[in-house]
């Protein structure tokens, strides 16, 4: 149970700092694509981001960290920042997407009517932010949602090392692949209780006024 709890606490430490990281860069590229009118490239790439193949990102992730690799020298490899760097590019494209399809759809309206009514550009931006709060926590939890169910770049450059960089998702596998399908089954409905939490969490902001 002792080990349950560190690898359930791992993974909504891991999950959560790559969401961020993710949202750092993903919202105000979002934000700003949504308000200066999206392009098509722009969006294009966002959206074709969103089906990254996880292990493709993590072999990406591998070739750089590896010891004959550009960073190499960083020691990263089979360790948690490998893990939440991975993580994070994932989870961006469909934070910075969902914000940006969130924004564009109510810029122009929220945008006239605060202008109609005497505000300024700055209030009108405010307003946008406040109205989008919703499509927000969406794009936070679509990405959070990504990243905690994923496995194939964990394992690639997490190395799936036991009290080092084993999650939930890679110990559902390695105790499916190990025979031990009721441990699996807990550690699944562990997964999907994480997930379900955090979810409600992020709703309950979402509708707080």
């Amino acid at each position: 149970m002792n080990e349950t709890l560190e690898i359930t606490l791992r993974s909504l430490w891991v999950s959560g700092a790559a969401t961020l990281l993710a949202a750092a860069f993903g919202l105000p590229l979002g934000l700003w694509l949504g308000t200066r009118g999206r392009s098509h490239l722009a969006a294009t790439f966002l959206y074709a981001g969103m089906g990254l193949p996880p292990v493709v990102v993590g072999l990406f992730f591998y070739f750089l960290f590896s010891r004959s690799g550009p960073l190499g020298a960083l020691g990263l490899l089979y360790s948690l920042p490998a893990v939440i760097i991975a993580e994070s590019v994932l989870a961006f494209p469909l934070i910075a997407g969902f914000t940006m399809a969130g924004v564009a759809s109510r810029f122009e309206e929220v945008r006239k009517l605060v202008r109609s009514l005497g505000g300024s550009e700055a209030q009108a931006l405010l307003v946008l932010l406040t109205e989008s709060r919703k499509v927000i926590v969406a794009a936070l939890a679509a990405g959070f949602g990504a990243v905690i169910s994923e496995v194939g770049a964990v394992t690639i450059v997490g190395g799936d090392i036991r009290h080092a960089t084993r999650v939930l998702t890679t110990a559902v596998v390695l105790e499916t692949r190990k025979g031990d399908l009721e441990l699996a089954a807990t550690l699944g409905v562990i997964l999907l209780g994480v997930t379900l939490v955090v979810s409600g969490v992020l709703v309950a902001f979402g509708e707080r006024r």
